[in-house]
């Protein structure tokens, strides 16, 4: 189902990992005008998690402050299916009428959300589902996020990029080198992971982490 289609008046839970698709996710559910009650954010004990966002995770506390939206944490050994298990069993507990992602082009996150979705009788939503990855990273900057990069982890990012903010400059230089290395421009593989600090939702914009 794509967020065109959610009926007003669903009461719904962001997964949200802080990054910049489920924070622009979030800011597009809410520009519709729709209801989000919950942020639910999986900490995962490992940074060999196959579903979740690992790099920075702690910080969508601060992130769930700045937006205003109970936080709902839930934490994970990061095991592959038991993660998923420890996702659903969460959102079980909440009076939803359904759920989104940041996901864009992975299957193998969307026909898994969709599968807990389905057990449990609530919506999966995903309204940056098959956009084009290039415009939607230009969208993002556009409308004012404040992107830095936590983790890389492709052929072309060296680690130079990590704390990077994620402006027009290095936009244009990640078209060049998704040109050359075949990247995907919006890290949906896994190139890149990133960080919303300031975006309109914010009351306030967070400090960039510290470098390690």
């Amino acid at each position: 189902m794509a967020g065109k289609h959610i009926l007003i008046g669903m009461k719904l839970a962001c997964l949200f990992s802080g990054g910049k698709d489920s924070t622009y996710a979030l800011y597009l559910i809410l520009k519709q005008g729709h209801k989000v009650s919950y942020l639910v954010s999986v900490f995962p004990e490992s940074p060999e998690s196959y579903m979740f966002h690992y790099p920075m995770i702690e910080m969508t506390t601060d992130q769930a402050a700045a937006i205003g939206i109970e936080h709902i944490i839930v934490r994970t050994k990061g095991e592959k299916e038991e993660e998923l298990d420890d996702l659903k069993k969460a959102l079980k507990k909440l009076p939803i009428d359904g759920f989104f992602s940041g996901a864009i082009a992975s299957n193998y996150q969307k026909s898994r959300l969709d599968g807990i979705a389905k057990e449990l009788g609530v919506a999966s939503l995903a309204p940056l589902w098959h956009r084009d990855q290039e415009s939607l990273l230009k969208e993002q900057i556009d409308a004012g996020f404040e992107i830095v990069i936590t983790h890389v982890a492709a052929e072309g990012l060296d680690k130079s990029w990590v704390g990077r903010r994620l402006d027009y400059k290095a936009f244009e230089e990640l078209k060049k080198i998704r040109d050359k290395y075949k990247i995907n421009i919006s890290g949906e593989g896994g190139e890149f992971e990133t960080l919303v600090l300031n975006c309109p939702l914010f009351s306030h914009p967070l400090k960039a982490p510290e470098k390690k």
